[in-house]
């Protein structure tokens, strides 16, 4: 198939990218960097710049491309600006599938996230909704987070990859990552809000897998949700931080369900951040 990489330069795609090479699709790989764009360019891989903000741009860019898939990876984390990157999910999308849709694409496979459920306690599942009472900033990403997948399900075969915390290498949940140097400085505590993860290879492959799954939303997490006095020591240790300090804020969290993605053949490799978090 010819695909369409949305964010061909982020985290993501470059654990989706050799997967989807090896399978012997052709790719177009997407920046909003010319000088980034030029850099993923190789044997089986064009590029394109993209900026999904320019909806002429992105209109344009699409139908060049000429897939029969689009991969939205796209994401705005560079400044850790929420508004930005909800701009991104609502605004961006909407002119992505627009273009997926004039250029006769019928199959997106979309990255979304998994903490925009009610906290609670019981694991949450695709069928529940994403939290009513978010107070700003989160209802700002859980409003953005809605018009993404409403967006992506207009198309005759929209997947939506609510994924969990993505951690392993170029992630934020990395020796080099922003929580792996808050955790050497001593500066990321434990405490009682659960967190749901999933190793970035896991996600990869739950991308490429998505290429076949029927369309809908999948929460992609691996199989032990857990509180911040659970992982914050391991992950602390793993990154050669000290011991983290524990702090009580009044955020449950809320533990995801990965069943429906199990159902559809995810399994993943690291199926618990304990192991995963030790992987180098």
């Amino acid at each position: 198939m010819r695909i369409l990489v949305a964010g061909g330069s982020g985290v993501l795609a470059r654990s989706v990218v050799p997967l989807l090479l090896a399978a012997g699709h052709d790719l177009t790989l997407t920046s909003r960097s010319a000088e980034k764009a030029r850099l993923l360019e190789g044997p089986g891989v064009d590029a394109a710049v993209l900026d999904a903000l320019d909806r002429d741009g992105t209109m344009a860019t699409v139908a060049s491309a000429e897939p029969d898939v689009v991969l939205h990876l796209m994401t705005d984390l560079g400044t850790g600006n929420s508004a930005s990157n909800a701009r991104l999910r609502s605004t961006g999308t909407r002119n992505l599938v627009d273009a997926a849709r004039a250029a006769g694409v019928d199959r997106i496979v979309a990255q979304s996230i998994s903490w925009v459920y009610p906290p609670g306690t019981e694991p949450a599942t695709e069928a529940d909704p994403l939290d009513p009472d978010a107070a700003e900033p989160r209802r700002t990403t859980v409003t953005a987070v809605r018009a993404l997948e409403d967006a992506v399900q207009e198309v005759g075969a929209g997947v939506v990859l609510r994924f969990g915390q993505l951690y392993g290498p170029g992630t934020w949940y990395s020796a080099e990552g922003r929580f792996g140097e808050a955790a050497r400085a001593g500066l990321l505590p434990a405490t009682e809000t659960v967190t749901s993860f999933v190793h970035v290879d896991d996600a990869a492959a739950a991308v490429v897998a998505a290429l076949g799954w029927t369309a809908g939303v999948r929460n992609v997490v691996d199989d032990e949700p857990a509180s911040g006095t659970a992982w914050v020591p391991a992950f602390s240790a793993a990154v050669a931080g000290p011991t983290p300090r524990v702090e009580q804020t009044g955020d449950l969290g809320r533990p995801v369900s990965n069943q429906l993605a199990r159902e559809s053949g995810f399994t993943p490799r690291w199926s618990s951040w304990r192991t995963g978090f030790a992987r180098p």
